[in-house]
């Protein structure tokens, strides 16, 4: 019997599905980005179930890419108060959590600060005694707050969670069934930027948790209930329901990352430079080894975190910019753009008079589009043939000048093409090597959320003068494959997938960070 995967991410304009089996995209279809980004999943669903005639008996997984949580975030709706505890003093007393947070952000999380005696050295070793007592007056005023989760991070725990472990039995034991997250199983070295992501995630866990709800229900409704719910990762992997919802922060770029990832999977190259263009902007992002090379530090709302997540210059030039002419002459391309209101505001639909990125186009003959109510001709008829050379000239500069920012060495390089509004982009392009817009480059997002592989990442830092290299390596990879498992991978099919070795000379003993990824089939 045929098992089927369904694939659904959400973008600024569009929410796409994809329905695959094993090797072949069985049907596909887009419908438009709500508000509220559930209901668009919904009709996304239905859709390409209806049309594509399928047995739902035979859907095994449907798998998410969403935006809940990015949302959330930057509209500061339905997050959660969170009580903050860090492990360090004496030596962190100079910066507080929180303090270079936006104003309007911080009051919304903050439930409560604690700063405890404790954490640890780089090495391993204690620098402080851990003063438990304040642990649980913490523990008894986030009561008080009516908090939502508590965070916690200790200095070094990247390389000795021993505190952070210690605090959540205390959690466990005195407001039990309180969500507790560690920032040792969130992100890695740099104190401020992984408590940051550490709260973060704690003050979106219950908006994950009413997504996975409110979708799970949804496939109920639509006799999909035996199939398992897998939501995809920043870092192009995906991981299960129940594991999201303990790490929302996991999921808050991951749109983006499923494009890059779908772009690979569409062409089979492991190492390009992507560009997905959609309605409101272009995401520009690099394919290492078939996963989104990763950012340093991401920036979400406001707040400096150092979660995995895909290196990405985002320019607001896509099919729904809007053209305009300046006092001179000058033409100016969005960062303005009409969104999923192309087809009404739009020439070329004849709903419209906004002359858009799409438009020009058109009229310069660059993308043909398959919609019976599309007529380049309008285009060409109302936009003065001055301005498309000039407008389609500025936007082929625009989209080059970002794919040279994005790439890490000055030889050409492959260039892939995905997103709805990729196809108005030339067949070459300064810089590249190739340019490549592979079949069903439109649906890229979806079928990289459909056909991601479950994993995990861990990142840890450890002296060589206190253990050997190869003892550190196995370390880090037990616990790589430890949190693949967790996240919903088949143990069978777990592989290591990188392994990335950093030294840190700036500290003594030999220190180095260690990074493993961990992959693995679903489990089915």
């Amino acid at each position: 019997m045929t098992k089927y995967k369904i694939g659904i991410d959400v973008g600024s304009t569009h929410t796409d599905a994809v329905i695959l089996d094993e090797n072949n995209i069985i049907h596909a279809e887009k419908t438009m980005t709500t508000p509220d980004v559930t209901t668009g999943i919904i009709n996304a669903l239905r859709v390409v179930l209806e049309r594509s005639g399928i047995n739902v008996d035979d859907v095994a997984t449907v798998m998410f890419g969403t935006t809940h949580i990015l949302n959330a975030i930057v509209q500061r709706r339905g997050l959660g108060k969170v009580g903050v505890i860090r492990v360090g003093l004496p030596a962190t007393e100079a910066i507080e959590p929180m303090l270079d947070w936006p104003s309007d952000l911080r009051s919304t999380v903050n439930g409560g600060i604690a700063m405890i005696r404790g954490g640890h050295d780089y090495t391993g070793e204690p620098l402080a005694d851990f003063d438990e007592n304040s642990v649980k007056n913490a523990l008894r005023t986030f009561v008080e707050n009516k908090v939502n989760a508590i965070a916690v991070t200790s200095v070094w725990s990247v390389v000795n969670p021993e505190h952070e472990l210690r605090i959540r039995e205390l959690a466990n034991e005195l407001v039990p069934g309180l969500p507790v997250v560690l920032s040792h199983e969130i992100s890695s070295i740099g104190l401020l930027e992984r408590e940051n992501a550490t709260i973060l995630n704690a003050a979106t866990i219950n908006v994950m948790i009413n997504a996975v709800n409110a979708l799970r229900t949804a496939l109920i409704n639509m006799g999909l209930g035996h199939a398992k719910m897998y939501f995809a990762q920043n870092d192009g992997t995906t991981a299960s329901a129940d594991y999201i919802t303990k790490f929302p922060i996991f999921t808050v770029i991951a749109p983006v990352s499923n494009s890059i990832r779908g772009a690979y999977v569409l062409t089979g190259i492991k190492n390009a430079i992507v560009a997905d263009t959609g309605g409101t902007t272009t995401n520009i992002g690099a394919l290492v080894n078939g996963y989104p090379r990763e950012a340093l530090e991401v920036e979400i709302g406001g707040v400096r975190t150092n979660i995995r997540a895909p290196d990405i210059i985002a320019i607001g030039l896509a099919g729904g910019s809007i053209v305009e002419v300046r006092d001179g002459g000058d033409v100016k391309v969005g960062p303005v753009s009409v969104g999923y209101r192309l087809i009404y505001e739009g020439i070329a639909w004849g709903g419209g008079d906004t002359i858009t990125a799409t438009d020009i186009a058109l009229a310069k003959d660059a993308m043909k589009i398959d919609d019976p109510k599309c007529n380049p001709e309008l285009a060409r008829s109302k936009i003065p043939s001055w301005l498309v050379e000039r407008a389609y000239a500025k936007m082929v500069e625009m989209l080059e000048d970002a794919l040279d920012r994005i790439k890490l060495r000055p030889e050409p390089e492959t260039v892939i093409l995905v997103g709805g509004g990729s196809a108005m982009w030339p067949k070459t392009l300064r810089g590249a090597r190739e340019v490549i817009r592979p079949g069903h480059a439109q649906y890229a997002n979806a079928i990289g959320a459909a056909t991601a592989l479950v994993g995990a990442v861990v990142e840890k830092a450890y002296s060589y003068e206190q253990v050997s290299r190869d003892k550190a390596i196995q370390d880090a990879s037990e616990e790589a494959r430890k949190r693949a498992i967790e996240a919903g991978a088949d143990p069978s099919t777990i592989e290591v997938a990188e392994i990335e070795e950093i030294a840190m000379p700036y500290l003594p003993g030999n220190a180095v960070k260690i990074r493993i990824k961990a992959v693995g089939k679903l489990k089915l």
